[in-house]
């Protein structure tokens, strides 16, 4: 299995994409820089802990995609706060990196449960 067929990973991804084409014309690059680069550590963590190939390795780059979920929730929040996203738009991202990182803790229950490398198709 490669990561590009992981759920987890595409759901990332999109996010990730969704929030850069929902942000592109805001104007505090400071904000927008910072939570697009969140957003964008969860699938590219994903994808490096799925190339290492090594358990141990694999459940690291889960954690850090993991911890950028909790990151992106919180600048979502401060965004919503002051009125840089929608109350809408920011409770589905909210959503969205909530599924995210319920899929992460069980990928990562299932890593350390199995003795073996991550399968490199």
């Amino acid at each position: 299995m490669r990561f590009e067929n992981l759920e987890v990973w595409k759901k990332a991804r999109e996010l990730s994409a969704n929030i850069y084409r929902d942000l592109k014309g805001l104007k505090d690059y400071g904000f927008k820089d910072q939570i697009t680069r969140s957003g964008l550590s969860i699938p590219s963590n994903i994808a490096e802990g799925f190339e290492r190939g090594y358990q141990k390795e694999s459940i690291v780059f889960l954690s850090y995609a993991k911890g950028s979920c909790g990151e992106l929730r919180t600048q979502i929040y401060i965004g919503m706060d002051i009125g840089y996203i929608g109350k809408e738009k920011g409770e589905a991202w909210l959503a969205e990196a909530y599924k995210i990182s319920a899929m992460l803790t069980a990928l990562i229950k299932a890593r350390r449960a199995s003795p073996h490398k991550p399968d490199q198709s």
